[in-house]
């Protein structure tokens, strides 16, 4: 049985999404996603205007009359989104926790995916590979996909990202888009990461809430690792901690988008207090420029 408020969550997220997936969106995705090369149709006989280079040698050898090979663009793809649901995920400051922000997020692609025809496929790994659903095609599967992440228990499990890049490379053999969400707060994964990004199309998705950005001046606060339990008591009254911390945040989103722009990865970051569809938007257009 699916608890009553999980089936409440995922109508809110199926609301969302379908006024978020609008024909404008869709297009957007379709634009910049598209099919992985050309793949062969048929042999046909050649008619004066055809491209000379698409002459089928061995079949005009055989026949005696110019024939040529027709392909078709290989419109279908592969949609992966490899979601990090360790236990700092379960943090947010405003409406929401990073982990449900994150499956927000995979629901609006997922079903801009499905209204293009495409496969999409999840991998939610903490530590370890906690779960994988092959990619589908389908509006039903893609519910799936999203009851799956909301559902998901989560234990105070740390971050291996690099084990669940070794896995995707594993059991995805078919080119891929591969949307890697994450709040990365852990960093040792770049040789796996551009390993298989020289196979598939890897896609960064910064998952961050405001107060791990700048924290408010609120006292003294007490701080608990959802990895490792430690707790330390911190006087976010003091400016100069304020900036310390707001620096030191700064400096490591930096270097995350310093080592993925380094091996051609994009990174997409979104977080808890702001809309992202418009962010999405322009990531869209950006790409489309770019190819």
């Amino acid at each position: 049985m699916i608890p009553k408020e999980l089936i409440k969550k995922i109508k809110q997220i199926q609301i969302y999404t379908s006024r978020a997936v609008n024909a404008s969106f869709a297009g957007q995705y379709e634009s910049v996603f598209k099919g992985r090369g050309m793949q062969f149709d048929e042999v046909r006989e050649y008619t004066p205007g055809d491209d000379v280079r698409s002459i089928d040698w061995n079949v005009t050898a055989r026949t005696g009359r110019p024939y040529i090979k027709r392909f078709v663009e290989e419109r279908e793809m592969t949609v992966l989104f490899a979601v990090d649901l360790s236990a700092s995920g379960d943090f947010g400051t405003v409406n929401k926790a990073k982990n449900e922000l994150a499956a927000e997020f995979c629901a609006v692609l997922s079903f801009a995916a499905a209204k293009n025809n495409d496969k999409v496929g999840l991998l939610i790994f903490t530590d370890e590979i906690e779960l994988y659903i092959p990619p589908k095609k389908g509006s039903g599967h893609v519910l799936r996909l999203i009851r799956e992440l909301l559902y998901f228990k989560m234990t105070p499990a740390k971050t291996n990202i690099a084990q669940a890049l070794e896995y995707i490379t594993g059991v995805t053999r078919k080119k891929a888009t591969v949307f890697l969400v994450s709040d990365f707060i852990e960093t040792d994964f770049k040789k796996p990461l551009s390993l298989l990004n020289k196979r598939h199309d890897v896609i960064a998705v910064s998952v961050r809430d405001r107060a791990e950005v700048a924290l408010p001046g609120a006292g003294l606060i007490e701080f608990a690792d959802a990895e490792t339990g430690e707790i330390i008591l911190v006087d976010t009254s003091s400016r100069k901690f304020r900036n310390q911390y707001a620096h030191s945040s700064r400096a490591r989103f930096d270097e995350l988008k310093d080592m993925l722009r380094s091996i051609n990865v994009d990174c997409i970051s979104i977080s808890t207090d702001k809309p992202y569809i418009q962010d999405l938007v322009a990531f869209f257009r950006m790409r489309h420029r770019r190819y």
